[in-house]
C-alpha cells in the first residue's frame, strides 16, 4: 500500500485524494459483497483428510512372510455419537477464550459425562467374548473395552471396588476377573457381571504385580515383586499352595530358579511357567509343579538380551513374547530360549513405545502392549505357523507356475533328457530343509540387532 502511495503522489494525486479512494474501495457495500463472491468461487474446497495407511506395519518386513501385523491402539473412550440438532452452547466469556477450558471442565459445564482416558495402562487380560480389560493405576479403574467397536465402561475405584495401585490382571474360563493390587497387597475377585466377590492374599502378598492363570491345573500365579517370589494359589479355593522363590534377599539373587523383583508371569499350553525376572534381565521357566526348567536371556541391548524385562506372553504355538520397558522393543524367543525377532524402539508410531509394560495375546491371536508414558494400548494380529506354512506354499507355488510359464519349450527333434532323478542327482540338487518347509518358528528379522 506504501508503494500505491508513493506512486499517486508522485502522479500529482495528494495523499488525501488516495486514502478517500482506498475507504471508498473498502466500505462499498457492493464492492464488499463482489469481493466477497470472487473469493467464495475461488476457494479451493478442503482435501479431504488422508488415513494413515496401516498395513505397511506388519513384522519382519517383505519380503519375508510376516508374522505379525498392527491392527488399531486405544487410549481413551470413545466420544458420543452427536445429535443431528445438537443443542446450543452458551457462548464462552472473553476470559474462557483467553485462558482457554480444559475439555473435563467444558464436559462438566455443559452438562456431559466426561470421558476417560488412560493414563498408565499395566496389566490386560481378554474374556470369552473378546471384550478387552486394561488396569490403569492412576486412573484408579478398569477399561474394559470391545476392541471391534471401542466401546468402552469402566470398573470404578469407589464406586465398584476399592483399589489402590492396581497392576495384574487375570481371567478364567467362567470369566471371573482377578485384579492384583499392589497398595493393599491383595487379590480381588469379580464375577462375569463386574460385581466384586471377594479378596484373599493380605499377610502374605508384598507389592503383588503380575497375574496369570492356568485353566487346566487351576492354578492362580501372582508375581509377589516385593518379596522376590511367585506365589500359586488354588484359583477356586484361593488357598495359597506353593511358593517359588527365596524371600528376604532384599533383590540380590540371581541364582537359577531364585528372582529379583520378578514383575510378571505367564503360562503355556503345558502348564509350564514364564517368569520375567525384571532386575536380573531374563526369563526363567518353571514346570507345573513348581520345578526349575531352565532360564535365557542377559543384561544388555543386543539380540537375545534384557535392559528390565517386564511383560511376558505365551502364544498358541508356544513361543515366548517379551516386553522391554527400557529398549522399548519386543523380542519372540523358543521355549528353549532362542531367539527369533526383535521389533519396537521409542516411538509414536505403530510398533514403537515409550515406557513398554504389559502385554497379551488372546485365543483370537490377538497381541496386545501396554505403555505407560504414552497412555495407550497397541493391538497386533499374530500370524500363526499353520497360516505361514500355508503361505509359504502359496508362494513356492506361484514361483512354479512363473518358472514353468517363462521357460521355452524345446524343439521336438531334439531328444528329451530322462525324467528319471538318480538318488545322485536328488541328493545334489534338494533344497535345505529349512527351505522345503515353512518355518515353523518366527523368522528372525527387525530391530534386535544391535
Amino acid at each position: 500500500m506504501f508503494d500505491v502511495c508513493q506512486k499517486s503522489i508522485r502522479g500529482g494525486i495528494t495523499t488525501a485524494v488516495v486514502f478517500a479512494l482506498l475507504a471508498a474501495t473498502w466500505t462499498s457495500p457492493a464492492l464488499a459483497q463482489k469481493k466477497n463472491k470472487t473469493a467464495a468461487a475461488a476457494a479451493p474446497e478442503p482435501a479431504p483428510v488422508k488415513r494413515m495407511d496401516t498395513s505397511v506395519y506388519v513384522w519382519p518386513p517383505p519380503p519375508a512372510i510376516p508374522r505379525l501385523k498392527y491392527l488399531d491402539y486405544f487410549s481413551a473412550q470413545k466420544p458420543p455419537t452427536v445429535a443431528a440438532t445438537p443443542k446450543a452452547e452458551k457462548k464462552k466469556s472473553w476470559m474462557d477464550r483467553l485462558a482457554g477450558v480444559s475439555q473435563q471442565e467444558a464436559d462438566r459445564k455443559a452438562g456431559r459425562t466426561p470421558l476417560f482416558q488412560l493414563l498408565t495402562p499395566y496389566g490386560m487380560a481378554v474374556d470369552s467374548k473378546g471384550i478387552l480389560y486394561i488396569a490403569d493405576t492412576k486412573v484408579g479403574a478398569i477399561f474394559v473395552v470391545n476392541p471391534e467397536t471401542d466401546d468402552t465402561t469402566l470398573i470404578k475405584n469407589g464406586s465398584d471396588a476399592k483399589f489402590g495401585h492396581i497392576f495384574g490382571l487375570a481371567i478364567d474360563d467362567s470369566d471371573r476377573l482377578f485384579v492384583s493390587d499392589g497398595l493393599y497387597n491383595h487379590v480381588l475377585v469379580f464375577n462375569a457381571q463386574h460385581k466384586l466377590e471377594g479378596a484373599f492374599g493380605e499377610g502374605v502378598m508384598n507389592d503383588v504385580a503380575g497375574l496369570a492363570i492356568d485353566n487346566e491345573n487351576r492354578f492362580l500365579y501372582a508375581a509377589n515383586t516385593g518379596t522376590d517370589q511367585i506365589l500359586v494359589y488354588d484359583a477356586d479355593s484361593f488357598k495359597l499352595l506353593r511358593k517359588i522363590g527365596v524371600p528376604g534377599k532384599d533383590h540380590t539373587l540371581t541364582a537359577p530358579g531364585t528372582f529379583s523383583k520378578p514383575t510378571n508371569v505367564a503360562v503355556d499350553k503345558d502348564g509350564n511357567l514364564f517368569v520375567a525376572d525384571t532386575l536380573n534381565d531374563r526369563v526363567e521357566v518353571f514346570d507345573a509343579d513348581g520345578g526349575f526348567i531352565r532360564a535365557f536371556g542377559k543384561n544388555g541391548d543386543g539380540i537375545g538380551e534384557f535392559a528390565r524385562p517386564k511383560g511376558i506372553a505365551v502364544d498358541r504355538d508356544g513361543h515366548v513374547w517379551v516386553a522391554d520397558a527400557m529398549l522399548n522393543r519386543l523380542q519372540v524367543f523358543t521355549p528353549e530360549g532362542q531367539v527369533l525377532l526383535g521389533f519396537g524402539g521409542f516411538g509414536e508410531f505403530p510398533g514403537q513405545f515409550q515406557g513398554l509394560t504389559g502385554l497379551f495375546i488372546d485365543s483370537k491371536n490377538r497381541l496386545f502392549t501396554s505403555e505407560q508414558y504414552m497412555g495407550r494400548v497397541q493391538m497386533f494380529r499374530y500370524v500363526p505357523d499353520v497360516d505361514a506354512r500355508a503361505e509359504f506354499e502359496r508362494r513356492k507355488a506361484e514361483a512354479g507356475k512363473q518358472a514353468a510359464e517363462s521357460t521355452p519349450a524345446a524343439p521336438a527333434s531334439v531328444a528329451q533328457p530322462s525324467t528319471e532323478v538318480t538318488p545322485e542327482a536328488q541328493k545334489n540338487t534338494a533344497m535345505p530343509a529349512a527351505a522345503q518347509e515353512a518355518p515353523a518358528a518366527v523368522p528372525q528379522q527387525g530391530s534386535a540387532a544391535k
